[in-house]
């Protein structure tokens, strides 16, 4: 493979896993789906299932859990071997709930664990595989004062769809 095909490739799919965390974290199933090829698979643990299943499912899951989220990939490792890549994705992901009464922070320290594939050109997940290492639950006892910034919305209310 030549250098510049690699570069082509590897940057294909990190575009595809950055699309996967912003449509997390706007509720966009459409977003989520489109990274996965009709065939996939995905074990987030409490889901195992099909990736397009997966997409209403993390939506209506997240709806009705977290006031906000926020998913931060921090590197990825890929491997290339062909028309297949072996890719893991460190992921911080932060959800800001009610609990009792109060707001809480969770924070998930894990790695998604993939297998992609590229068809027709296009590269999407084939498997996922996401493996936890570490949890954090934190109340939140006070919030910056927030009143001069747009709020994000869990929708394609958000600033980020506005063209």
């Amino acid at each position: 493979m030549d250098e510049l095909q690699r570069l082509l490739d590897e940057a294909a799919i990190q575009r595809v896993l950055v699309q996967y965390c912003r449509g997390v974290d706007r509720g966009d199933e459409a977003l989520i789906r489109d990274v996965y090829w009709p065939d996939a698979t995905d074990d987030h643990g409490g889901y195992k299932g099909s990736g397009y299943g997966f997409a209403p499912y993390v939506v209506k899951a997240l709806n009705a859990h977290a006031l906000a989220t926020q998913h931060g990939l921090q590197q990825a490792s890929i491997e290339l071997s062909g028309e297949t890549a072996h890719v893991e994705s460190y992921v911080l992901a932060r959800h800001k709930v009610r609990r009792d009464g109060r707001l809480v922070l969770e924070t998930f320290g894990g790695r998604y664990v993939d297998r992609f594939e590229k068809r027709g050109g296009a590269w999407r997940i084939a498997h996922r595989q996401v493996v936890y290492d570490w949890s954090k639950l934190e109340p939140i006892v006070a919030e910056t004062p927030n009143d001069a910034f747009e709020h994000g919305e869990r929708s394609r209310e958000d600033a980020s769809y506005r063209r």
